[in-house]
């Protein structure tokens, strides 16, 4: 019976991090067991995240570049977007790739259960009254949505990034609570395809963690979207949401509220207390290894709290399984690429400038107008958008990129292999890129520093 074998490695979470984890293991000749609540592997992810909110993105950027295309010498007539279709194209592209996933841990003789996971002791996970026995355990078991004790929070117009994805119906008026990726992302998508958005946001500014050039220069390309910036929700009722801003108070007429304020590690009822595991509401802690503070005990995803990405969470798997068969390997956070999907796009890798000053480095900063770029302005137009590079001004070394504008997170790849490499600003002059094409934009900014 299966509850009578051993595992070289329990697999607690089939987001990213897990089914990677288990598929790397597999591949080894090593025996692995997959546990996931969800009959669905691919977790938040695939299954209420990145991948249905992109799919949904893409069809409200063909619908929206449909009614602006004028200038391209391009006019539609009569165009309309079906909620429903573009719901069905959405669950559709999901099933196919959890079926691809499924298929991958068959393919590497993966054993994969459904259940609720707990952790027993150190060499012993349980799941539904049958206990496994193991050499090692991967918690990948991810995050949720977070919550605020907002009076009115818990009313049915009131949806969280999961609830969203399967609405019925287009609302008129959509207030987004929260300016951050999750949030912005949103905004986007509703707001190309006419609904009235309003995103209220606690800070100052959105996307707080970035650079203010860049963060507000996307603020303004989002023209269809109203900010409040600097002001705190206070309550919810059925029409309106009620807010504080600038000492006064405000409210706008709403259909559906986005609560969008962030993700919390799932770190409870999954037995973690009983091996003594190192953990607090921020995550679970690991060092550069993905190893917890229990030998053989390792976290790898959002429920570490490190960089809440799905593309982290698949080299973190990567890392533990390397370190558990005895690779040397050890995860690396400085160049990890980041994305907001909105339209324009915005992405980046390393050091923002404001993160290069508050260490203390000596930098050189360039930045350049996308519309500079020949394949940009032929297919964009006016849209805003701008690359920004932050150099050392020492070692010349490059620390950081930021692009924003037209479809560019299929290029930061190569901004983050640069500075993974530990590039200098001659070594990059000196690479050949492909004309015309988009990433050039990285080569001339770069230019620009001297």
């Amino acid at each position: 019976m299966i509850s009578e074998q051993k595992f070289d490695v329990v697999i607690i979470g089939a987001g990213p991090g897990g089914y990677l984890a288990a598929e790397r293991t597999g591949a080894r000749g090593k025996k692995a067991l997959l546990i996931d609540k969800d009959k669905n592997l691919g977790g938040v992810c695939l299954n209420r995240g990145c991948i249905p909110t992109k799919t949904l993105l893409n069809s409200a950027k063909i619908f929206y570049t449909s009614q602006n295309s004028e200038q391209f010498g391009v006019t539609v007539s009569k165009a309309e977007y079906d909620l429903e279709t573009a719901m069905e194209w959405k669950d559709r592209v999901v099933s196919i790739l959890t079926k691809g996933i499924a298929y991958q841990m068959k393919r590497h003789n993966v054993t994969v259960i459904t259940g609720h996971a707990q952790i027993i002791d150190r060499n012993t996970v349980s799941v539904e009254g049958k206990n496994y026995r193991t050499n090692n355990i991967i918690i990948a078991t991810g995050s949720s949505p977070a919550k605020l004790p907002i009076p009115g929070i818990n009313k049915t117009h009131v949806l969280t990034s999961d609830e969203i994805l399967n609405i019925k119906q287009l609302p008129a008026k959509l207030a987004i609570i929260g300016g951050g990726v999750i949030g912005l992302e949103f905004a986007s998508y509703f707001s190309m395809l006419g609904v009235s958005v309003t995103v209220i946001e606690l800070l100052p500014e959105i996307l707080p963690d970035f650079d203010k050039d860049i963060s507000s220069l996307l603020q303004k390309s989002m023209t269809n979207c109203h900010f409040k910036t600097d002001a705190t929700v206070k309550r919810i009722d059925e029409k309106n949401i009620y807010y504080v801003k600038d000492g006064q108070k405000e409210s706008i007429p709403v259909d559906m509220v986005l609560l969008a304020v962030g993700r919390t590690p799932n770190v409870s009822d999954i037995g973690l207390e009983k091996i003594n595991l190192n953990y607090d509401q921020r995550g679970i802690t690991v060092n550069d290894k993905m190893q917890t503070s229990q030998p053989g005990v390792y976290a790898v995803g959002d429920v570490t709290g490190n960089s809440l990405l799905a593309h982290s969470a698949y080299r973190m798997g990567e890392v533990a399984v390397n370190v558990m068969f005895g690779e040397k390997d050890r995860m690396r956070y400085h160049a990890i690429p980041w994305v907001v999907y909105t339209y324009p796009e915005l992405s980046g890798v390393g050091l923002t400038e404001k993160e290069a000053k508050q260490q203390g480095r000596k930098i050189r900063v360039s930045s350049l107008q996308m519309r500079a770029n020949g394949r940009f302005l032929a297919e964009h137009g006016n849209e805003k958008g701008i690359c920004k590079v932050i150099v050392d001004a020492d070692s010349d070394i490059l620390l950081g990129v930021a692009l924003l504008g037209g479809v560019n997170s299929e290029i930061i790849y190569g901004a983050a292999t640069m500075i993974e490499a530990e590039l200098r600003v001659k070594d990059i002059k000196e690479i050949i890129f492909p004309h015309p094409t988009v990433s050039e934009i990285i080569k001339d900014t770069i230019w620009e520093i001297g």
